[in-house]
């Protein structure tokens, strides 16, 4: 019985930023905010938020002492991945405006809270943002994204040895996934599942005619093969720039962007590979979602006329689906939906009351249901 229990404002207000959760506690790094500093080399933010006490700090920055260990240190950046191996969180990837895309690898140690960077051996995959990066065991996988270098889309599958610190580019058999980049790419057992991601009808370069994928392509990292795609009766809008994560061996997908249909979505649907079987669950009256990672998002700014350059808005707030809420929570979300259904407004207006009158304090969830 999927319920979203909390709602929370007053994270880190951006887009196109890296999260991983360790523990109860969620790791977000960078990201783009409207009207914020992206020439200059300032160091990489980070914000953690703790799912216990449902609050945000932010870490001091890191002393450096000197330009050499600086370097140590990723400079602030947005389109990049983050992925946690035991005790690690490996940062690749992303763009500075200045500096342009980034491929070198960061390492963030979350016992210290120390930045470093490994020494890698192997064929480094080319700068880029917008990628993907799962990992299996103790290797990260990075796929697609928009290689600076070439200047197009990429369908490339690199792998890194965490244990040697070993890049290699994956010779893939099969028919590959589309050339993408803001995709999707979740590992459930031994596959990765890519979905969504923005591409061009005509081939890996960019020619302003964007297509949106709403295929599951499967790549097997035992055969190192793409997989005949799964053929579903039911298929979402293709997108890009949603959200993705497994449980209980299913994927989940939830919001996005088409530019075509000049759309953003708030819906969220499961994707079964047993029974290859996509369910569309009902609109949800949010915007962001937390799911074991921060997944915050842009969307269409509710001003009006203020013309292109200002018609959407980053977002700082934080939604919580709970897959098993318990009795407490369930009568929360009882008293609060009959407070609501008392006051007589419409249920956007009651939604919106909602989280005026019940979120004055970052640490105080809203409970709301979305059945």
């Amino acid at each position: 019985m999927l319920r979203w229990t909390v709602h929370l404002e007053g994270g880190p207000r951006r887009v196109n930023h890296a999260a991983v959760a360790v523990g109860h506690k969620v790791y977000s790094f960078g990201g783009y905010c409207s009207g914020e500093d992206y020439e200059t080399f300032r160091q990489i933010d980070v914000h953690v938020f703790n799912t216990v006490s449902l609050r945000w700090m932010k870490l001091p920055p890191v002393r450096t002492g000197g330009r050499e260990h600086a370097r140590e240190v990723p400079y602030m950046r947005y389109g990049h991945t983050a992925v946690l191996v035991d005790d690690t969180i490996y940062i690749w990837g992303g763009r500075n405006d200045t500096e342009g895309a980034c491929n070198v690898l960061y390492a963030f140690d979350v016992n210290n809270h120390r930045w470093y960077t490994p020494k890698i051996s192997g064929t480094v995959p080319g700068a880029r943002d917008g990628h993907s990066a799962c990992v299996l065991g103790k290797a990260m996988y990075i796929f697609g994204g928009y290689e600076q270098l070439a200047d197009c889309f990429s369908n490339d599958i690199h792998k890194l040895d965490t244990t040697t610190m070993c890049w290699s580019l994956i010779n893939a058999t099969g028919t590959p996934a589309r050339w993408r980049d803001f995709h999707s790419a979740t590992i459930i057992g031994t596959k990765m599942f890519v979905f969504g991601g923005r591409a061009d009808r005509f081939g890996p370069f960019h020619s302003n005619n964007e297509i949106y994928c709403n295929k599951i392509k499967v790549f097997d990292t035992e055969t190192n093969s793409w997989l005949n795609t799964p053929s579903t009766p039911l298929l979402p809008e293709g997108r890009r720039s949603h959200s993705a994560f497994a449980y209980n061996g299913e994927l989940y997908i939830f919001g996005g962007y088409n530019a075509r249909l000049d759309r953003h979505f708030n819906d969220l649907w499961k994707f079964n590979p047993v029974t290859e079987e996509k369910k569309s669950f009902c609109d949800l009256k949010s915007k962001s979602v937390c799911i074991e990672s921060d997944l915050k998002g842009v969307d269409p700014c509710p001003e009006q006329g203020m013309g292109d350059e200002f018609n959407l808005m980053d977002h700082s707030d934080l939604y919580i689906l709970d897959f098993s809420p318990d009795l407490k929570t369930l009568c929360k979300i009882a008293v609060i939906q009959f407070s609501l259904d008392q006051s007589g407004l419409p249920h956007d207006i009651r939604w919106e009351l909602a989280a005026m009158t019940t979120n004055s304090n970052i640490s105080r969830p809203i409970f709301s249901s979305h059945g």
